[in-house]
């Protein structure tokens, strides 16, 4: 049986779409712990606290004044440059999926399929989620430099009650909640390609669109045009800003399309060995075709169709902010978000999958083609901020018996209950742990004293070592004690892809690692699988780089995702400092001349 359409509105919230079945988001104020990062870091820290983000009022184009320290830098465009840089992100597309359905690719893919592919990117950190993914693409550094650790994480002593703080929120404005927050970049510790191209130029245009906030803003950064997100009502932007006519035309144009519903979606072909149901429960998966019903906004922006118009979405902000028209390149970032959202609903080995890969390279393609009608000169990257895994209860059908979903005795509460048991302390207000089970970190109560601190985390970690799903657990004293890590990304040990991720003050005293194939969440109609975990189905995803003319290749060597901001860079001719990334440029044209050094 098909899942009932009457649940279809609950694949994610709207807003805060995608929370990898994780808790949402709440309160950041700067921990004193925050002192054990660099002192460049720290320093940008400071200055973002000193100064947040103002908002600029009523001007559709208008900038939110960076507070951001920025490292010195020069451009000195190249006469060939391109006019534009299109940085796309496909948001849960894993390296497995790439692999698994290029070959049916006719459309957007195409074009990039006959670029630089390199089939083994990796985000190589471990925190595998959206909001730190994203924030590697176009900074050029790994989370642990950029500030961003999680979708959200916990300040146990701050004033809300459930102590949380969302990766894009600024949590100092009343208004502002986790589940609905006021967005701003506030938390973003490293400048992106835009944020350090307008800083060369402030020509430079830097506009971003998403489904997503976090994806949009993680993307842009500090300075920016333009920036669009799917809120409640259709696209969105910063508290402050009025939506510009070309978000407004958008926005006519999809209530239109919602008013009005529409059918299942096509399936393609190829798609057939994949279209067959798979119980879980009392619903199945495996077999939904997207109907729309009329008047059903959720279920219309959480599926295929919000590519499309994200993909729309972006053509129209090209064309209002007039970018790829002059000699000073442009940024356009564009986060597709279906591909996730079809991913926690539905897994992602069923015709769901299928008929969103098919949708995607659609998108693509009408995005491609409406830049070449414009004859606008431009290069694309194309990456993803994380991969993903399907739902075990298919897995476990398809031969992998390890598939599970994680044990309800790794959650904060039944931790907690364990360790007082242990030690026999407790705490007055609130939990004692938060975060733990799907979040993979635990934060401990602000009424502990380190007294109690010196109990509670060793008896923690004997707890989490004990249990057959942790396959590593380490503290933040630990942590702290290990060097930044570099080196091929397929090779490195858990310690370093922890280390990489690890934000002190953001992240957990304690790090909570399960092992392969541990599934976070417990089943629901439209919420089966997930991601966020240190292994290589959540770390690989495809780099693909194209422009016209160039001479395409493939490579099978590993490169991260923090190498896409210095390559693109060399690209248009910006330099900075050394230690600006932790990246390197990637030479992304087959030809004899290296691109890094034009």
């Amino acid at each position: 049986m098909n899942l009932p359409r009457v649940a279809e509105g609950c694949v994610e919230p709207v807003i805060r779409s995608n929370q990898h079945l994780r808790p949402t988001p709440p309160d950041f104020k700067e921990d004193p712990s925050m002192r054990f990062l660099s002192a460049s870091l720290a320093s940008m820290a400071m200055a973002l606290a000193a100064a947040p983000p103002a908002m600029a009022k009523d001007a559709p184009g208008a900038t939110i004044a960076p507070s951001l320290a920025m490292p010195a830098v020069t451009e000195q465009v190249p006469q060939d440059a391109p006019r534009l840089i299109v940085a796309i992100s496909v948001d849960q597309f894993s390296a497995d999926l790439f692999a698994q359905y290029r070959q049916h690719f006719t459309k957007g893919f195409t074009r990039l399929l006959q670029g630089g592919v390199y089939a083994q990117g990796f985000q190589s950190h471990a925190a595998t989620e959206t909001c730190p993914g994203h924030s590697t693409l176009l900074t050029g550094v790994h989370p642990a430099r950029t500030g961003i650790t999680a979708n959200s994480w916990y300040v146990p002593g701050i004033g809300r009650a459930d102590k949380e703080v969302y990766c894009v929120e600024d949590e100092s404005d009343p208004r502002s909640t986790p589940d609905v927050p006021v967005v701003s970049p506030k938390h973003l510790l490293a400048p992106t390609l835009g944020d350090l191209m307008k800083k060369a130029n402030p020509k430079t245009i830097n506009a971003a669109v998403s489904a997503k906030d976090r994806a949009a803003v993680m993307m842009s950064g500090h300075d920016t045009d333009a920036v669009y997100w799917i809120g409640d009502k259709g696209f969105t932007t910063f508290a402050g800003r009025r939506i510009s006519k070309a978000a407004e035309a958008e926005n006519a144009d999809l209530a239109r399309r919602i008013a009005a519903g529409d059918g299942p979606l096509a399936v393609p072909g190829w798609c057939g060995r994949v279209d067959r149901a798979t119980p879980i429960g009392n619903f199945t998966i495996g077999t939904w075709r997207f109907p729309a019903t009329a008047g059903d906004y959720k279920s219309y922006v959480n599926g295929p169709r919000i590519d499309t118009a994200t993909a729309e979405m972006a053509v129209r902000m090209v064309d209002e902010l007039g970018m790829g028209k002059d000699a000073v390149p442009d940024v356009l970032s564009v986060s597709f978000s279906a591909t996730d959202k079809v991913g926690h609903a539905f897994g992602t080995e069923g015709v769901e999958m299928c008929v969103q890969m098919n949708v995607l390279d659609e998108a693509l393609g009408y995005l491609f083609d409406q830049l070449d009608a414009r004859g606008i000169d431009y290069e694309v990257v194309l990456s993803a901020d994380h991969g993903g895994f399907d739902a075990p209860e298919r897995q476990q059908l398809r031969g992998n018996p390890d598939a599970v979903r994680i044990d309800p005795a790794l959650s904060a509460k039944a931790l907690a209950a364990a360790v007082s048991q242990d030690t026999g302390v407790t705490v007055k207000n609130g939990p004692l742990f938060y975060g733990a089970g799907e979040a993979g970190s635990v934060w401990l109560s602000a009424e502990l004293t380190p007294e109690q601190k010196a109990k509670v985390i060793p008896a923690l970690v004997a707890r989490l070592k004990a249990n057959p799903q942790i396959a590593e657990v380490y503290t933040q004293d630990q942590i702290m004690q290990w060097p930044e890590p570099k080196g091929h990304p397929q090779d490195w040990t858990m310690e370093q892809k922890v280390r990489a991720s690890f934000v002190p003050g953001r992240s957990g005293e304690v790090q909570m690692l399960t092992v392969r194939g541990v599934v976070p969440g417990k089943a629901a109609p439209f919420k089966v699988a997930s991601h966020g975990s240190p292994w290589d189905y959540d770390r690989r995803v495809p780099m693909l780089f194209w422009r016209k003319g160039m001479t395409g290749f493939e490579q099978p060597n590993p490169v991260e995702t923090v190498d896409i901001a210095p390559t693109l860079a060399a690209t248009v001719g910006l330099s900075a400092p050394a230690g600006t990334w932790d990246g390197r440029c990637l030479d992304i044209d087959a030809a004899e001349a290296d691109s890094c050094r034009r």
